[in-house]
Order: C-alpha cells, then sequence, then structure tokens
C-alpha cells in the first residue's frame, strides 16, 4: 500500500490536501504540521509521496524538501505561492522535486501525483538504481542512530556525526555496523 505523508503549516491546508489525496486514490495518509516531525516520520517511516505544503509552522519547507529528497526515495511535491513558484522549480528540479503552485487546480494537483508516483516506480525499478537505494538506506539508518545519539546523549548533529565516524574508523568497521550497534543500544 502506497504511505503519503502531508506536511502543513495550517490545519485547513492539511483538509485541502488529505481531500484531494483520497480523492486521488491514497488512504493510508499520515500528518505534519511541522518540519521537524516531519523529518523524525521520515527517519523511522518509509512514504511513496511526501506533499509539502509551505510555510510549514517551523520553517518554510524548502529544505526539509531537500534533505527528504537526499535521504529517502520518496516523491516529492512541494506546494507555494504562485509569485515564487517558478524560480523555487528551477532551483529544486534538479533534485527531484516537482513544485506545484497555489492555488492548487485539482486536474493539474491529480496529474502531479501521478507523475510523481509513476516516476518513483520507474526509478525504483532500475537496476541502476540499486546502489542510490543501497546508499539512501545507508544514509537513513546512520540517522537514525545519530538522532538517537542526540536525543539520549545530548549530542549536536557535528558531534553525532563525528562519533560514528570516528567509531568506525577506531573500530574498522563500516559506519552502517556502528549505527546498527548504536540502535541496538538504544531503540530496545
Amino acid at each position: 500500500m502506497e504511505r503519503i505523508l502531508l506536511v502543513s503549516g495550517s490545519s485547513e491546508g492539511l483538509e485541502i490536501l488529505s481531500q484531494l489525496t483520497k480523492d486521488s486514490g491514497y488512504t493510508s495518509i499520515t500528518r505534519s504540521r511541522s518540519g521537524n516531525e516531519a523529518r523524525r516520520m521520515t527517519d523511522s517511516e518509509e512514504f511513496s509521496l511526501i506533499i509539502i505544503n509551505t510555510p510549514l509552522s517551523d520553517e518554510f519547507g524548502r529544505d526539509f524538501a531537500v534533505k527528504t529528497a537526499e535521504t529517502t526515495n520518496s516523491g516529492i511535491i512541494l506546494i507555494c505561492k504562485q509569485d515564487i513558484a517558478d524560480d523555487l522549480s528551477d532551483k529544486l528540479s534538479c533534485n527531484g522535486i516537482f513544485v506545484v503552485p497555489k492555488p492548487i487546480n485539482k486536474s493539474a494537483f491529480f496529474q502531479t501525483v501521478r507523475l510523481v508516483m509513476s516516476t518513483r516506480s520507474r526509478m525504483l525499478g532500475s537496476s541502476s538504481n540499486q546502489k542510490l537505494q543501497t546508499k539512501a538506506e545507508e544514509i537513513k539508518l546512520v540517522n537514525r542512530a545519530k538522532n538517537c545519539l542526540m536525543q539520549y546523549l545530548k549530542f549536536s548533529e557535528p558531534q553525532a556525526h563525528r562519533y560514528i565516524e570516528k567509531q568506525a574508523m577506531d573500530t574498522r568497521r563500516t559506519r552502517i555496523d556502528v549505527a546498527k550497534h548504536i540502535l541496538s543500544i538504544y531503540e530496545n
């Protein structure tokens, strides 16, 4: 089943997107109002599609979109005001992020969702993309380990990153092995 994450700073935006997404035929929908909450969700769960309605409650949403595009296999749609849509589209298209201007046209929304989902399916089916999938899984695993270190040991992100890198070098193990070890300690 295709899982969809909707991220919007407004309750009204979440309601509209929920209805549009349901009308598109998707029923497994998770909602978030902030970039930080959505980041935590994408670190621990896999979503087929992430729709971001800017601005979010704690940030604009562009940084979350870019980071998510780099670390997940999710299709990403960013919805923003019409006056900045072209500029954002130019900057984000290289990351595989689709930009849709507000106000949202229902039929254009449906087409964009179908396009993003079919593009994602094609990319995931490509055998040459296997290396990218492996790398994305490694990044997600290491990010989860960093989140554990930040949560339980109060490390900053750079400290957590350095700790994992140093442990990998000192013990002659891969970052994945170190991350799995950290996760086995703190996620049980």
